[in-house]
C-alpha cells in the first residue's frame, strides 16, 4: 500500500517520505458507512451525511475525484437524531432510521417533540450515480408541515489532497447551474479537464439555489411522503425522473452482485457470529470488485486505495481462488495487459514488471503524485507468476495460461534481467527518481526496513519474502512450461528455483535470531529483526524443512503472537511500535499467508490459533468487518482489539483473509486433470463444529460437502455432486 507517514525531524538519512495519510482525523472516531461500484465510491457518516473537514475521507468519489464534499440533511433547521445506520447484507444499500429532536419556535416554544416523524434514507451507487429515496413519516396524532433542507456542496478535490497533500494552485470552481429540478457544479482543472456534479430532486424543491434544497413537505398523521435525490458524477445519460431512475438501479445493482457472487462457492457454518463474518467478507469482496474490460478485478480498499493495486489484487486473488477462480482469472488478464513493455525510471517501470499502481485524478494526470500509472513494488512481478500457476493448479485452464504465456515469459525475464540488479541470485528494489516510493515490498512506509539498532537498511533491499516469491516464481514457471511443453524453460527455471532455495537459506536464515532475517541491505548486511516477513518463507516452501519448526516458534512466540494475531514486527526489535502501520501491527491478510505457510509444513494447529485470534477480533467490530490493520497490542479478556486510526474498510485482503484461512485449516485443494476435490489432513478450529462447502467447482462439475467435527476425527460428507467430481479425504 502507498500510506505513509511523515518522517519525523532527525530521521536524517531517509528522504521525506512523500503521499503520507496525516494522522490528524481518526476514521474509528466516525466508523463512517461505505457504499461502492465500478470506479464510484461513497463515504459518509451514520446520518448519511457527508461532513467533510481536515482530514475527513466523507463524500462522493469518481475517479479518484471527491464529486460530492457535503452533504447535510435538517428538518426545521435541526439535524435529525440517529436511529440505527445499517448496510444490506450484501452491501447493495445503506440504510439510515432518523427521527426529529425537539424543535423549539422562534419564540422559544416547543412546536415539535421529538420522536414524532421518521425519516429513513436509503441510498445507493451505480453507474457514477448516487440515489437516495428520503421517506419521511408523521407518527404524530395532527396533520405536520415540515421544513427538510439539503445541504450540498463540491470541493472536487484530488483523492490526494484528501489524503493531506498540499497543493500551491488549483483549478477553477465554476458558478452553479440552478434549474427547477437540478443543481450542476463544475469545476475546471489545471488539466483544463471539467469536471462536474449534478444534483436532480424529485419532486422539485419549493427553493433551490447552488448550495442547499428547500422542500415543504405536508403529512396528514400516520402517511409518508417520498423525495429522491440523485447525484451525478459528470457521466451521460441523466435522463430518468430521480423516481424512477432510483428503483431501476436498485434492481439493477442487486442483480449485479448477486451475479458476481453465484459464481463463488458459498459457506455455512455452526457459528453463526463467523457466518456473519462471512457474509460481510464475501460481500465486501464482490463490492471492491470492478468489471475491467479482462475481467473482474477487486480493488484494494476504501477510501485511501479504491483503484487498481497489482500486489494487492494478485494477493486477493490467490486468497480467493478455492472461492472464485474467476477473479484471479480477471486479475492476471488485466495486469498483463498493462505490464510494463520499456523503461521509465519517473513510473519505476522497467519491461516485463507488473503494475503496482494506477490513478486518475488531476494530480496524477499532471504529475504532482507519480501514480498514473506506476510500477515500484518488487514483489508485484513474482507474485502474478504465482498466481499464474496457482490459477492453473486450481482450474487446469491452459487456454488462459497459454495467452499469458508471453506475459509470464516477460515477467521472469524482468526478475533475472532487472530484478537482479548486482547477479548475486536475490532480487532488490531502489527506487529510481527520488519521487517514487523508498521502500517497495508490502510494507512500504518510509520504517519499515531496519536493522537491529534500528537504522534504516540503506539500498538496494533485498526482502527475505520477495525471494520466498521469487523462489514461487520460478517453481510456477517451471510447472506452466512443463504443461506448455517448453521443455527447456521448465529445465532452466527449476534449476534456477533449487539454486535460488540454497542460497536463500546461506543468506537470509540467522542460527541466533532463530528465523530469517528483514532483509539484505545494498552492502549485503543483513538485517537482524523479527518480523513476520520471514514466515512467507513457508507459504511458498523455499524453507528447507528443518527451518520451518524454528520460525513457528518464533512468530508463535509472546513477543510476535499477540493474541489477536502475528505482529508484522515483535515487541522485543528496536522500531517496535504497536501503533505503528508496518512495526507492531497486526495485518489479516499477511497472517491468513503466514497460516497457510504454516499449514504447508505441518503445522495446521498453528494456523488454526491464527485463524481463531481473528475471528475473535472481528467479533468486536462494526459488521463484523476486518479493517485493513489493527493495533498489535498483546489480546486482554473482555476486551477487543485496538484499532488503527486511518485503517481502510473495508480492505479487499482483509476481506479475503478469512476465506483463505478457513481453506488452510480444512487443507482444501483441487486436482482438475483428475477431476478431484481433496481435503488433505483437515482440522476445524475450536470456534466451529461443522463447516457446509456448497458449490466446490472443478469446470462445470460441481460437489456439495459437509466437514464435522466428530470426537477427536474431522469427518467429511459428500453431499451432492453435479458431474463426475470426487472428493477424496487424506491424513
Amino acid at each position: 500500500m502507498t500510506a505513509h507517514v511523515p518522517v519525523p525531524a532527525g530521521a536524517g538519512t531517509v528522504p521525506l517520505a512523500q503521499f503520507f495519510i496525516p494522522a490528524t482525523t481518526s476514521l474509528q472516531e466516525r466508523r463512517p458507512r461505505t457504499l461502492k461500484h465500478g470506479d464510484t465510491f461513497a463515504v459518509f457518516d451514520h446520518n448519511g451525511d457527508a461532513l467533510s473537514g481536515p482530514g475527513s475521507p466523507e463524500g462522493l468519489f469518481h475517479r479518484d475525484t471527491r464529486h460530492l464534499s457535503h452533504l447535510y440533511l435538517t428538518i426545521a433547521g435541526a439535524r435529525p437524531m440517529l436511529l440505527s445506520s445499517t448496510l444490506r447484507d450484501d452491501n447493495a444499500t445503506l440504510t439510515c432510521d432518523l427521527t426529529n429532536p425537539d424543535i423549539y419556535d422562534s419564540n422559544g416554544r416547543l412546536s415539535l417533540p421529538h420522536d414524532l416523524v421518521h425519516i429513513r434514507r436509503s441510498r445507493l451507487l451505480w453507474n457514477a450515480t448516487c440515489f437516495e429515496r428520503l421517506v419521511v413519516r408523521n407518527f404524530d396524532e395532527r396533520p405536520r408541515r415540515l421544513a427538510i433542507e439539503i445541504a450540498f456542496d463540491a470541493d472536487f478535490a484530488d483523492i490526494f489532497e484528501v489524503r493531506g497533500t498540499r497543493r500551491e494552485r488549483r483549478g477553477v470552481m465554476q458558478s452553479p447551474e440552478v434549474s427547477t429540478n437540478r443543481v450542476t457544479l463544475n469545476y475546471i482543472g489545471l488539466d483544463h479537464r471539467q469536471r462536474s456534479t449534478t444534483l436532480s430532486f424529485d419532486p422539485a424543491p419549493a427553493r433551490l439555489t447552488g448550495r442547499s434544497a428547500l422542500f415543504t413537505v405536508a403529512i396528514a398523521p400516520r402517511e409518508s411522503r417520498s423525495l429522491f435525490l440523485e447525484i451525478n458524477c459528470g457521466s451521460e445519460g441523466v435522463n430518468h425522473p430521480p423516481r424512477r431512475a432510483f428503483f431501476s438501479a436498485l434492481r439493477d445493482a442487486r442483480r449485479a452482485l448477486r451475479s458476481s457472487s453465484s459464481r463463488a462457492a458459498s459457506i455455512a457454518t455452526s457459528n453463526e457470529i463467523f457466518n456473519e463474518a462471512v457474509r460481510r467478507s464475501v460481500s465486501d469482496l464482490y463490492m471492491l470488485t470492478t468489471d475491467t474490460p479482462e475481467g473482474p478485478l477487486p480493488y484494494a480498499g476504501i477510501p485511501w486505495f479504491s483503484t487498481v493495486f497489482g500486489r494487492d489484487a494478485l494477493i486477493t486473488a490467490l486468497q480467493t481462488l478455492w472461492l472464485d477462480p474467476a477473479l484471479a482469472r480477471g486479475v492476471l488478464l488485466h495486469l498483463a495487459a498493462h505490464q510494463a513493455t520499456s523503461s521509465d525510471p519517473l513510473a519505476d517501470a522497467e519491461p516485463g514488471k507488473i503494475l503496482h499502481e494506477v490513478r486518475v485524478g488531476e494530480m496524477a494526470e499532471l504529475g504532482e503524485v507519480p501514480f498514473r500509472r506506476y510500477y515500484g513494488s518488487v514483489d508485484s512481478t513474482p507474485l502474478f507468476v504465482m498466481l499464474a500457476g496457482a490459477y492453473l493448479d486450481r482450474t487446469g485452464d491452459l487456454v488462459t495460461i497459454r495467452r499469458l504465456w508471453p506475459h509470464i515469459e516477460a515477467a521472469l525475464t524482468w526478475i533475472e534481467q532487472y530484478g537482479d540488479r548486482d547477479g548475486d541470485g536475490f532480487v532488490e528494489y531502489h527506487r529510481q527518481t527520488s519521487e517514487g516510493l523508498i521502500n517497495q515490498g508490502w510494507k512500504d512506509s518510509y520504517d519499515s526496513v531496519f536493522h537491529a539498532d534500528g537504522t534504516f537498511a540503506k539500498g538496494p533491499v533485498a526482502l527475505v519474502e520477495v525471494q520466498a516469491y521469487v523462489y514461487g516464481a520460478w517453481c510456477a514457471g517451471a510447472k506452466i512450461a512443463e504443461q506448455l511443453g517448453h521443455v527447456l524453460r521448465e529445465t532452466e527455471y527449476e534449476a534456477r528455483a533449487h539454486r535460488l532455495r540454497e542460497a536463500y537459506d546461506a543468506h537470509f536464515f540467522d542460527e541466533e535470531l532463530g528465523t530469517y532475517g528483514l532483509a539484505l541491505d545494498g552492502d549485503k548486511r543483513l538485517c537482524r529483526v523479527r518480523t513476520s516477513n520471514a514466515g512467507h518463507a513457508l507459504l511458498t516452501g523455499v524453507a528447507l524443512p528443518n527451518r520451518a519448526e524454528p520460525v513457528v516458534r518464533s512468530l508463535m512466540g509472546a513477543s510476535s503472537f499477540c493474541g489477536w494475531g502475528v505482529r508484522t514486527v515483535a515487541s522485543t526489535e528496536a522500531r517496535y511500535n504497536p501503533m505503528s502501520y508496518h512495526n507492531g501491527s497486526v495485518w489479516p491478510h499477511d497472517n491468513a499467508l503466514l497460516a497457510a505457510g504454516f499449514a504447508r509444513y505441518g503445522f495446521r494447529r498453528e494456523a488454526s490459533r491464527i485463524f481463531e485470534g481473528l475471528f475473535a477480533a472481528s467479533s468486536y467490530i462494526d459488521l463484523r468487518r476486518l479493517p485493513e490493520l489493527f493495533c498489535g497490542f498483546p489480546r486482554q479478556r473482555t476486551r477487543g482489539p485496538t484499532f488503527y486510526p486511518v485503517a481502510c474498510t473495508p480492505h479487499a485482503w482483509a476481506a479475503a483473509a478469512p476465506l483463505y484461512m478457513l481453506q488452510v485449516c480444512l487443507g482444501l485443494g483441487f486436482d482438475p486433470g483428475e477431476r478431484r476435490i481433496t481435503f488433505d489432513d483437515p482440522m476445524i478450529p475450536a470456534f466451529l463444529n461443522e463447516v457446509l462447502l456448497r458449490n466446490l467447482s472443478i469446470g462445470d462439475d460441481a460437489a456439495d460437502v459437509a466437514v464435522r467435527r466428530s470426537d477427536r476425527h474431522v469427518v467429511v460428507d459428500v453431499l451432492e455432486r453435479r458431474g463426475p467430481v470426487r472428493v477424496v479425504t487424506t491424513s
